[in-house]
């Protein structure tokens, strides 16, 4: 049975678009392979950013480690056994600046492990998935719109995935949510509008 990992890492709750697209997505895959679904909400995790324990938690065998140490590479363990089960993954996620927000960055940071998603000669470990990314951006980035280059999220986000072996890629531009703050649109609508991507990339 296959198994979905679903991962959330915008603030705005059930008024975020990327969340609203990841349930679509979601409900759609389970329509299509009746599999295991794992969802994993950055906002619910504690997701410290690297540091000097964490390093060395990384960097050196698992009985060599003191107590603070297992505490501190507990979660990036568990994000990395997540992403290792799983057959399918949709990362749901905002655009901040043109680029990744920290929390994503983190959770990234956490699964980029050296041993665990690629080896000592750089070759990935995770390979044989499937990722669908989701970005859900105020402004529009789509191919021929004026705002394209400024997209440093979709290259970024590919190009490291690819590093730890998951080179089958999606990515879903669900631009345009600046029209919500304006109140020339409501949620629903801008869902409505990257529906039928998301479900496509989820058979």
């Amino acid at each position: 049975m296959p198994t979905l990992l679903k991962i959330d890492a915008s603030p705005r709750g059930d008024y975020s678009v990327s969340r609203n697209l990841t349930t679509i997505f979601t409900e759609e895959w389970t329509k299509n392979y009746s599999g295991t679904v794992v969802e994993r909400d950055l906002f619910k995790t504690d997701l410290p950013f690297v540091d000097v324990p964490w390093m060395m938690g990384a960097y050196t065998p698992a009985e060599q480690h003191s107590p603070e140490i297992q505490k501190t590479i507990k979660i990036s363990n568990d994000l990395v056994d997540e992403l290792l089960a799983a057959d399918h993954i949709v990362l749901g996620t905002p655009m901040y600046n043109f680029a990744t927000p920290a929390i994503t960055k983190a959770y990234i940071d956490h699964i980029v492990r050296v041993g665990r998603t690629f080896s000592t000669s750089y070759e990935g470990l995770a390979k044989g998935k499937k990722l669908t990314i989701i970005i859900a951006s105020g402004g529009v980035y789509t191919p021929g719109a004026h705002m394209e280059a400024y997209n440093a999220e979709s290259g970024y986000l590919k190009q490291i995935f690819g590093f730890i072996g998951i080179t089958d890629v999606n990515i879903v531009l669900a631009g345009g949510s600046n029209a919500l703050n304006t109140g020339e649109k409501t949620l629903p609508q801008v869902v409505e509008e990257h529906k039928a991507a998301v479900v496509e990339a989820a058979k």
